[in-house]
């Protein structure tokens, strides 16, 4: 795998941010519930930044308001399109796969499309376009 995959897993776990409660990581998260928190959590914050720009460039893209004009309905469309638009979903998505080592991607693999559901909510509470 080591030709498939040629970044080393310790420089991609050195880029991790640490969340302040977060129990100490487990080598390879063996549940879903696991995984969320000790790897898909620190990668959200790590991509905060450019999650929230993709956001806004899709947003840009598709002449969604301002969301000083109004902020209500800004968070409403933003949400929407977070919400049905596959290309920013599967964006988004990328952005947070590929900084995982070999060991975290074996794990995502047969798990996916109930990770991504829950990366994406996590997302969606992280740039404030959750309804609760």
């Amino acid at each position: 795998m080591s030709s498939f995959y040629p970044r080393p897993p310790a420089a991609l776990l050195a880029l991790r941010p640490a969340i302040a409660g977060q129990p100490a990581a487990i080598p390879t998260p063996a549940t879903v519930p696991d995984f969320q928190h000790q790897v898909l959590r620190p990668l959200l914050k790590l991509q905060h930044e450019v999650a929230a720009g993709l956001l806004e460039d899709f947003a840009q893209d598709y002449r969604l308001p301002d969301p000083a004009a109004n902020p209500a309905e800004a968070t409403r469309q933003r949400a929407a399109l977070l919400a049905r638009n596959a290309r920013l979903r599967a964006t988004l998505v990328g952005i947070v796969v590929g900084l995982l080592t070999p060991e975290e991607l074996a794990f995502y693999r047969p798990h996916r499309a109930e990770l991504n559901r829950r990366l994406l909510d996590m997302l969606a509470v992280r740039l404030g376009l959750a309804t609760n």
